[in-house]
């Protein structure tokens, strides 16, 4: 797992290095077409299929910028990397960007893009684990601090489990299957990307216990190098490229795969894209999830910010969505 997280490294390095350079110039600086340039940067290419969608269908042209589009590793990752400044956007989990909030860190939450809950623990036969109490004392491979995290809290949480009661393993999303295999762990969860992979690793070993318990989203944010006019262009082009998408889902499946440059799979992407629930909105729903995500990140993770109603309502950026679909904003101050 060494050289794993070596190379792993290197990748985020070499990433960030080529944001940082596409950020040279400052927020939103014309680039050879005159247009504005906005930097973005995702993670998980389903959840964020409209970033990509608009990506290769060339709709940011007709928004007046030109986007710089990066994906990495996790949604913390991507996070980390608008929060530094190296992106002015990023597409990530909610539980990143509630993490951020509780640390007083500047960032707005622009939109709800996506939602999905088909989550499940991968386990191998051998260890006799049919159902989450059967976790107690085990080890449980998961990469801490993305929304996986949260889901194996409800996972433990749904059978009055803690942490506490497991050893956690903290992993990277691709070395879970890995772990797997080898029995240094004896279940894990990770995206759904790697399902398959752990099937493969695990051949007839493999097993998995389903989970629905917690809706994961994916979040347009806003960090402190955003603009306004950046945002809402942004904005504009990802609910062009949602509608386009519904209009046409294989042809949305198919500008994913290509986006995705090899890292995903064409069977994972026609079984899992219909999984997702799409759609840019605020709502209240989002907002009682954030709260609950908050109230438990800083029991387990010490957090010190507040994790009320209001504080959390504070991080809402709803003036971009209300100007491209006012319909859209239902959650009320």
């Amino acid at each position: 797992m060494p050289g794993h997280r070596t190379a792993a490294a290197v990748l985020l390095a070499a990433l960030l290095t080529s944001l940082a350079t596409g950020c040279s110039g400052g927020p939103d600086t014309a680039g050879g077409s005159g247009r504005a340039t906005v930097t973005l940067v995702g993670s998980d290419h389903l959840g964020g299929a409209p970033l990509y969608v608009a990506q290769e269908h060339g709709l940011w042209a007709a928004e007046g910028i030109d986007a710089s589009v990066t994906t990495l590793p996790t949604g913390r990752d991507a996070l980390n990397a608008v929060l530094g400044g190296q992106a002015q956007l990023g597409v990530v989990g909610d539980l990143p960007a509630v993490t951020a909030a509780l640390g007083g860190r500047d960032l707005r939450i622009v939109a709800d893009l996506s939602r999905f809950t088909d989550w499940r623990l991968l386990t191998r036969t051998d260890r006799g684990i049919t159902g989450f109490q059967a976790l107690r004392g085990r080890k449980v491979g998961v990469p801490q601090g993305t929304n996986v995290e949260y889901a194996l809290s409800r996972m433990l949480g749904s059978v009055r489990l803690a942490a506490a009661d497991v050893t956690v393993v903290n992993l990277a999303p691709n070395q879970v299957p890995a772990a797997l295999a080898r029995g240094d762990i004896d279940a894990g969860v990770t995206f759904p990307g790697f399902y398959d992979a752990a099937r493969t690793a695990l051949g007839e070993r493999y097993a998995q216990v389903p989970f629905t318990g917690y809706t994961a989203r994916t979040l347009l944010v806003a960090g402190p190098s955003a603009s306004e006019a950046g945002t809402g262009a942004v904005l504009r082009a990802l609910l062009r490229a949602q509608r386009e998408r519904a209009a046409d889902p294989a042809g949305a499946r198919r500008a994913v795969l290509a986006q995705s440059k090899g890292t995903l799979q064409a069977g994972y992407v026609e079984a899992f894209e219909p999984r997702y629930a799409y759609g840019g909105t605020l709502s209240a729903e989002l907002l009682a999830q954030l709260q609950e995500e908050a109230a438990w990140a800083k029991a387990a993770q010490g957090l010190p910010g507040p994790a009320d109603r209001a504080s959390l309502l504070g991080r809402l950026h709803p003036g971009p969505l209300k100007a491209a679909d006012p319909a859209a904003v239902t959650v009320s101050r």
